[in-house]
């Protein structure tokens, strides 16, 4: 990463982790009660998509201005790799043979355990317990079984139309892309927002890149579950603060390792499970960052299309913003 930083952005200290500092699993119990939005909404099961009201959606969609549509989802990914561990599934099932002539079908199966580092999707609620709670205080082991869940699932969401936000970290820097096992600190969110010139509000859906998939296709593929960069726990209350419906991110938000002793995941806790925001995971950003770069502005309207999967716990996704 380039060695330049935001004005007022502290430096990591030089001997010390990218992903720090390190935060005990005290103070991360802390933090959690601190942000937590546990009967905030009657419609608890939509979480912090009931943020986005009619009147926010208006104004969303009068953001865009020259019409162009970009898209964020990664393609479907059938390779392995040190990313891919489970990759996902695409085969034909008809090539035009199995039934009356005239006219031809040609069919074809796609199958995906999604929720990794490979797919494009959006985590539900249901998909993150912690300390044995969902979102909402409900016990996990009662609402999600092996028939999926019964609260909290990517059904209940339903389509999001909202105001979008690109917090383009590398732009800000100067630099090609975050180092896998950065952190992104408050003190970095409100400096990009000063040299993007946007401002994080309530109802956003705020989407940070760091550059995953432009240093990948230039020095190769890693495992982005041992590292990479993505947000520390100490921005989660700043977003909190602001009111944000959606975190999405070209890692999961998260930065890894983790800085929290015992927990893994730290910010999907938080997100998911004490704030009821979802989290869209393995977005494609670059097109994007080119495109916000060209336009002089950091929000659009994000449209974003879960399947209707009841019990699902989430969904692949193929999010578009249009500026």
């Amino acid at each position: 990463m380039s060695s330049s930083r935001p004005a007022g952005t502290p430096a990591p200290p030089p001997d010390g982790p990218r992903n720090g500092p390190p935060v005990s699993g005290q103070e991360f119990d802390v933090l959690f009660d601190a942000v937590r939005t546990w009967g905030r909404w009657a419609d608890a099961g939509r979480g912090a998509w009931n943020r986005v009201t009619a009147e926010r959606v208006r104004e969303a969609a009068a953001l865009v201005r020259s019409g162009t549509v970009v898209a964020l989802g990664r393609p479907w990914d059938t390779v392995p790799g040190p990313d891919n561990a489970k990759p996902a599934l695409h085969f034909m099932s008809d090539l035009g043979d199995v039934e009356a002539p005239e006219p031809s079908a040609h069919k074809d199966f796609i199958g995906a355990d999604y929720h990794g580092k490979a797919v494009s999707h959006l985590d539900a609620p249901a998909h993150i317990a912690y300390r044995g709670r969902l979102y909402g205080g409900g016990a996990a082991r009662e609402l999600v079984g092996a028939g999926g869940a019964r609260f909290g699932d990517v059904a209940a969401l339903g389509p999001l139309v909202a105001r979008g936000v690109l917090l383009d970290l590398p732009a800000v820097l100067g630099a090609a892309w975050l180092e896998p096992g950065q952190a992104v600190h408050a003190a970095d969110v409100v400096a990009a927002e000063e040299a993007l010139g946007v401002t994080v509000d309530e109802g956003d859906a705020v989407l940070l890149r760091v550059g995953r998939f432009r240093r990948r296709r230039e020095l190769g593929a890693w495992d982005p579950g041992e590292a990479c960069a993505g947000f520390h726990v100490d921005a989660v209350p700043l977003l909190a603060e602001r009111g944000v419906a959606l975190l999405g991110s070209d890692g999961d938000s998260d930065v890894r390792p983790s800085p929290v002793e015992g927990v893994h995941s730290p910010v999907h806790a938080l997100a998911l499970t004490a704030m009821g925001v979802p989290l869209l995971d393995n977005l494609d950003l670059e097109a994007l960052s080119a495109a916000c770069a060209g336009a002089g502005r950091h929000a659009f309207l994000l449209v974003v299309a879960p399947l209707n999967i009841p019990g699902g716990t989430g969904s692949p996704v193929a999010p578009v913003a249009v500026l």
